[in-house]
């Protein structure tokens, strides 16, 4: 039964994400929210914005849809069979639909700002501050933390609302070339579903599973060459919400007698688009930038200069992720030995990326000299 309706739930949300996505790409030039060419983006003709509009739509319809059924169908006992059949426990979703309440309140939030910022460019503090206050609420009030060996829930909840914004930001920075952002996204929640299915989260793996098929019917439109672009209204969300998996899905449990090197999964999975915000943000601090000011020193961006198509960028940026995701999928497999392993493994791979990037920056910069 779980493997139909995860089938159905993918289907589902990939072809409303589809739908929408298609409405806005028409509705979105007419009230002139659209991406001129600047700058900080190799695209040189108007493309529209609002893709993000279609993602987050996606995910809440489902959203709400999941809870409404839950509540007003499963819970009565009028569907036993649903419950029977996916092992879903009505009580205890009901218990902490008020999380549920408050996860959707944040990605709300964060979209919200999104679209105004797409609209009219907002200061990057202001952006910042809003994230922490949504990564804060999310965290101590909707249960997105960790709790891996630390007792005290404000500790918890600190270094999780901190996870949320990084993870957040580094999504809005990979939104710099067509279908990168979404692209990698899929992959990492991929990545993350297996760990939800593995440990028999229901609900995370359900969530996961929408939220792949939303991206994926984004993507149709979005993948090179895009003809719409997401937006920081959908990229503020993707971020967010793969922050959610990452921090929601159980890894390690500490009354059993697996191992604890899966923790380190959301780490190896999130390899890539971790190092592009970092090595972006040293490069640009290094040279007095501010690091939220969008240039074109992102990875993508330096295999572009390479000579590679937007297509053939989007591919290898995909090929990266899929290296250190696949590797971070054997932690459940592996012992202490392999585990290490994979952890060097990852590294390679994002030295690799480092000293390809190197070159191509000492190359770019001789040619100009």
């Amino acid at each position: 039964m779980l493997v139909p309706l995860a089938v159905a739930m993918l289907i589902g949300s990939f072809a409303l994400s589809a739908i929408l996505t298609a409405g806005v790409k028409r509705l979105t030039p007419r009230i002139g929210l659209v991406a001129r060419p600047k700058a900080d983006r190799y695209h040189r003709t108007i493309i529209p914005l609002g893709g993000g509009i279609a993602i987050f739509l996606t995910l809440a319809t489902f959203l709400i849809g999941a809870g409404a059924t839950v509540r007003f169908l499963v819970a009565p006992g009028h569907l036993p069979w649903l419950a029977e059949q996916t092992g879903l426990n009505p009580t205890d979703f009901l218990r902490r639909s008020d999380e549920l309440f408050v996860i959707l309140l944040c990605a709300t939030a964060l979209f919200i700002m999104g679209l105004c910022d797409d609209r009219r460019a907002l200061g990057p503090f202001l952006k910042l501050a809003v994230q922490f206050v949504v990564a804060g609420i999310a965290a101590f009030f909707g249960d997105v933390r960790v709790e891996f060996f630390i007792e005290s829930r404000l500790v918890t909840a600190a270094l999780s609302a901190f996870w949320i914004v990084l993870i957040v930001n580094a999504f809005n920075f990979l939104d710099n070339m067509d279908g990168a952002s979404a692209g990698i996204a899929v992959i990492a929640s991929s990545v993350l579903l297996t760990a939800a299915a593995f440990n028999g989260q229901i609900l995370v793996g359900g969530l996961a599973i929408v939220f792949i098929g939303a991206l994926l019917g984004f993507l149709v439109f979005n993948f090179p060459p895009a003809s719409i672009f997401m937006g920081d209204a959908g990229s503020l969300v993707v971020g967010f919400f793969v922050a959610l998996l990452t921090l929601r899905t159980t890894y390690y449990q500490q009354t059993g007698s697996g191992s604890w090197y899966p923790v380190l999964l959301p780490l190896i999975a999130m390899a890539v688009p971790l190092y592009d915000f970092a090595s972006v943000t040293v490069l640009r601090i290094s040279q007095g930038k501010s690091p939220f000011v969008g240039d074109t020193q992102h990875f993508s961006h330096r295999l572009r200069r390479r000579g590679l198509t937007d297509r053939q960028t989007a591919l290898t940026l995909y090929l990266a992720t899929l290296c250190t995701g696949l590797g971070a999928t054997f932690l459940y497999q592996v012992n202490l030995v392999g585990a290490i392993l994979i952890v060097i493994q990852t590294a390679m791979i994002v030295a690799i990326i480092g000293i390809f990037e190197s070159t191509a920056r000492n190359g770019g910069q001789a040619t100009n000299g």
